[in-house]
């Protein structure tokens, strides 16, 4: 999907030079993923403390069920 942005000439040639890509794309698209993942991390960490477990399951018991 072509798309026209005004993104900061500095902030571009920032992002180039510490990415070590070649081209604004691949450097945007890669500050997209990141972004992305970076979210995704930062709702695992809010779920922690939320989630009841128990105590006394064996995970390595699971391993060798068959």
């Amino acid at each position: 999907m072509a798309t026209n942005l005004a993104i900061d000439d500095e902030l571009l040639a920032e992002a180039l030079r510490v990415s070590g890509l070649r081209t604004k794309k691949a450097t945007v698209t890669e500050a997209l993923r990141e972004y992305i993942q970076r979210r995704k991390q930062a709702r695992i960490l809010e779920l922690f403390g939320t989630i009841d477990y128990d105590p006394a399951f064996d995970h390595k018991r699971q391993r060798s069920r068959k």
